[in-house]
């Protein structure tokens, strides 16, 4: 990897870095001594980054992926360009095929017109151009479009990503503190979290040229866990003691379209901790775990010579606040 005195005048821009997995990333290429262009519909609420380098390194500009003009200045002049743009459901024009599809696109598009060297894309486990899933096709499009314009460029799927911003384990947190009982969709169905500042890493690591070529890149944590397995540990870590309840994929799937038809008719108001989609259950019918063939390659984290850290060691640290005394609720000695 080079030395931070050499990466003083090298420019990234960061597609979707103002977001749960791109704050980290920029605080991890701040400390390498990258400038930092975070490209977002909002800058103005990208104020939160600034603390994560030294003053002038950070800035924010606003890019829209559905006016390229707007994206081709957020590249203009950078070194490498990362994007991490993606949506886990769909709400108004924020479509899977817009964002994951036709946005990964422009990006990639964009970066190659505009003479850049470095193509990093974020993408997920399970995707796949064949699936029946709408958000995994489209993150195979979105793959495709990097290796089109960027032959060499970089793609990393991780699995479920965990951090104390995340959508999981403070879901069901929050979930298993209001229900006496759990709906479970695919209750054995496993997964392999990943740590968000492993993941973060390893958009360093691929910047740094420690990761292949042209590779797409498997993260996942040091351990599977069933979707039940995972539930269960939020409900010890919290103190709560629920029912978990394993709904059959088919009776799940009209429940799932309820939840969108009360989302529709509530315009978007419906409480997003009980969404669930028709395409989310989709994906929950496969593994999200790194496939043998990645670990033979070397195609994981520790190929890029990274250790993940494990949920267990992590997780508590912020899911505290869902207990019923919070922090100060004692914990007695196993």
């Amino acid at each position: 990897m080079l030395e931070t005195a050499d990466k003083t005048d090298r420019l990234v821009t960061i597609f979707g870095g103002s977001g749960f997995i791109g704050r980290h990333v920029v605080r991890a290429l701040a400390r390498e001594g990258w400038r930092i262009r975070v490209a977002c519909r909002r800058p103005d609420l990208a104020g939160h980054l600034q603390p994560s380098g030294r003053v002038g390194q950070i800035h924010a500009v606003q890019a829209n992926l559905r006016f390229p003009a707007s994206v081709a200045a957020a590249v203009r002049g950078a070194d490498a360009v990362v994007n991490l743009v993606g949506i886990l459901t769909e709400t108004g024009r924020q479509r899977f095929d817009a964002v994951q599809g036709f946005g990964a696109r422009v990006v990639a598009r964009a970066a190659k017109e505009a003479g850049v060297k470095q193509f990093v894309q974020m993408s997920a486990l399970g995707a796949d151009a064949k699936s029946d899933s709408v958000y995994a096709r489209t993150k195979a499009e979105g793959e495709a479009s990097a290796f089109e314009y960027f032959p060499d460029a970089i793609v990393l799927r991780p699995s479920i990503v965990f951090g104390p911003e995340d959508q999981f384990f403070n879901r069901f947190a929050a979930l298993a503190r209001l229900l006496p009982a759990l709906p479970l969709v695919g209750a054995e169905t496993h997964f392999q979290p990943v740590y968000v500042g492993d993941v973060a890493q390893a958009v360093v690591r691929a910047l740094g040229g420690q990761a292949k070529p042209g590779a797409i890149y498997e993260i996942g944590g040091p351990e599977a866990k069933s979707f039940r397995e995972l539930v269960q540990y939020v409900c010890d870590t919290i103190g709560r003691k629920r029912l978990l309840v394993s709904i059959p994929f088919e009776a799940a799937h009209y429940m799932a379209l309820g939840t969108e038809i009360a989302d529709g008719a509530l315009f978007g108001l419906f409480p997003k901790m009980l969404l669930t989609t028709r395409d989310q259950v989709r994906l929950l019918k496969h593994d999200n775990v790194v496939s043998q063939a990645a670990y033979a390659e070397g195609r994981t984290l520790a190929g890029l010579g990274i250790a993940p850290e494990g949920y267990e060691a992590i997780v508590p640290t912020y899911l505290y606040r869902f207990r019923k005394t919070g922090q100060f609720e004692r914990q007695r000695p196993a």
